[in-house]
């Protein structure tokens, strides 16, 4: 995440914040060209906190000090995306164009965010690691389960042996049987989904090569991981676990199969083209 994008290292590292850091956090959020515009006796004051508190948030983000948060901000601020984005949440008063508009800007922007600030070296350890497992066990509960399945249809055509669970025992119990030449992934937007956290450790535990998918890389879920990859999907107030998370989770299990397929391609596609050919016959004309 130091190469993300300061916004989205910011929503990345949120939930890990004190309350006043999350008060500045929160002004920062809600309108990053002004907060870039504020002293730090001014942030502080909107936010009602201490200087010495917005400097740890920034050293929370990596950053030496106020002015390259505010440098930061400015040239963020000044984005296209960042405009569209503003003030996305659904109101009251929105017509049918304004919900298209606001969820196809939050959804693409989940597609572009992720794959801007993904860990170039975490996603081809993790495909290395996938190229060799034994076997691969995925853990997701809910709308992750659904990524999960997506991850594991994928494999399975192109010839890695994987597993889906959703259902926490199952996952619990397979995990238990993992070994050092395994791989196992859990998926989780908020990463603390107890559960898929659970079955994770469990896998690590064995001795299985863990990786984590999650919004967020200070997680509980990241922390029992031996490679994280990250997404950057925004969540608005109706939207919680909703098309924006899965669609960024989706981007990130995508580009982590077609980096896998790419170790032997040819193998890959000739697998693709049988499993096509094999279920040919049941699409109707």
């Amino acid at each position: 995440m130091a190469d993300a994008p300061l916004l989205v290292r910011l929503r990345g590292i949120r939930p890990t914040l004190t309350p006043a850091e999350d008060r500045v956090a929160a002004q920062v959020l809600a309108d990053a060209r002004r907060a870039s515009d504020l002293t730090i006796t001014e942030l502080a004051l909107a936010a009602l906190t201490s200087e010495t508190t917005v400097l740890r948030f920034c050293k929370r983000l990596g950053l030496k000090g106020y002015p390259q948060l505010r440098l930061g901000l400015a040239a963020e601020s000044a984005l296209p995306r960042e405009q569209r984005m503003s003030g996305s949440d659904i109101s009251a008063t929105d017509t049918i164009d304004d919900i298209i508009a606001k969820v196809a800007s939050i959804d693409s922007s989940a597609v572009e965010e992720t794959a801007q600030q993904l860990d170039r070296k975490a996603l081809k350890s993790a495909a290395d690691a996938l190229a060799g497992a034994t076997r691969v066990d995925i853990y997701g509960i809910g709308a992750s389960a659904i990524v999960g399945t997506d991850l594991q249809q994928k494999l399975h055509r192109i010839g890695v042996v994987s597993f889906a669970w959703n259902d926490p025992h199952i996952a619990l119990t397979s995990a238990t049987l993992l070994t050092k030449k395994d791989v196992a992934i859990g998926i989780s937007h908020s990463g603390a989904t107890s559960e898929t956290i659970e079955s994770l450790a469990a896998a690590r535990e064995r001795g299985a090569t863990t990786i984590a998918v999650t919004n967020f890389p200070l997680s509980l879920l990241a922390k029992s991981a031996d490679i994280v990859l990250t997404t950057a999907a925004r969540e608005t107030s109706l939207r919680s676990g909703a098309t924006a998370s899965r669609i960024a989770a989706l981007v990130v299990v995508d580009c982590l199969y077609i980096a896998v397929a790419q170790r032997d391609l040819p193998r890959a596609r000739k697998a693709v083209a049988e499993t096509r050919k094999a279920v040919a016959g049941h699409h109707l004309a």
